[in-house]
């Protein structure tokens, strides 16, 4: 019975021996590192936060990823810490679709989607039968048809979440335009074959597109803010929440300030 008590107990004292050696680690943690992809958020995060970070002693280490889904496998597996690319919707999606266990900690600026000029550049010069391009994953896909309807050129169905709307979704076309659904990356290389196009943020800055030349932008919606994502398991680590403080403090702030012509929309403190 001894033997057995003793067992036990020595099983509870390492248990607890590491969990407190874990905890102090991610107490202690000072190398990070996030996956960067070639857009604004990357771009913000180290030209205005990552210095802040560097002065409370972090280093930070930046990996290149092709894509927002291979950023996220890495992040779920712990090959980095944190990213901050996606909107709410994207992070939900990932966890449903691949298992994962992801977590937004603040929203942070983001660039709105818009509609640009293509071939015309005034929206009051819609026509009949124009065509418009719009991106095809569903999420930037709903953007799209609820700015169009912001704007007038479209009516959509009041039932339906604006989040999830869809082309079938339409219930006045006054114009009958056409709308063409096709791969984000590749409409500003043809805008000038539709009448207009939408495009989100990180668009609009990898074509090096000025964003005040939107002739509308979109009102977004909060799970279409960018946020800072990490791993669940991460969510309270002193590391990540000295992250979410960065973008909140007022150096981050004053940046802005300085450097925001058009592109971000900054989100209210809460």
């Amino acid at each position: 019975m001894f033997n057995s008590f003793l067992k036990k107990f020595t099983v509870l004292t390492i248990g607890a021996v590491l969990f407190s050696a874990q905890a102090f680690s991610d107490e202690g943690k000072k190398e990070l590192s996030f996956s960067k992809s070639q857009g604004p958020y990357s771009e913000l995060f180290i030209s205005a936060v990552q210095p802040i970070l560097e002065k409370q002693g972090y280093t930070v280490k930046a990996k290149d990823m092709s894509d927002l889904l291979q950023a996220d496998f890495a992040l779920n597996e712990g090959e980095v810490d944190f990213n901050v690319e996606q909107h709410t919707a994207y992070m939900q999606n990932f966890n449903q679709k691949q298992d994962g266990h992801l977590v937004a900690l603040t929203p942070i600026p983001t660039v709105p989607a818009g509609i640009y000029p293509g071939a015309k550049s005034d929206l009051k010069e819609v026509r009949e039968g124009d065509t418009i391009a719009i991106p095809n994953d569903a999420s930037n896909t709903a953007r799209a048809y609820a700015l169009l309807q912001k704007i007038g050129f479209i009516t959509l169905d009041p039932k339906k979440d604006l989040a999830t709307v869809t082309k079938e979704d339409i219930i006045n076309n006054p114009y009958h335009l056409e709308f063409v659904e096709m791969k984000s990356l590749n409409i500003p290389a043809v805008r000038t074959d539709f009448a207009f196009i939408v495009i989100t943020g990180s668009i609009v800055w990898n074509a090096k597109i000025d964003p005040s030349s939107a002739l509308a932008t979109e009102d977004i919606l909060p799970h279409l803010l960018l946020q800072v994502v990490v791993a669940e398991k991460n969510k309270d680590a002193k590391w990540a929440q000295d992250i979410v403080r960065a973008y909140h403090s007022d150096e981050f702030k004053d940046y802005l300030k300085k450097n925001n012509h058009g592109l971000w929309f900054v989100p209210e403190d809460k």
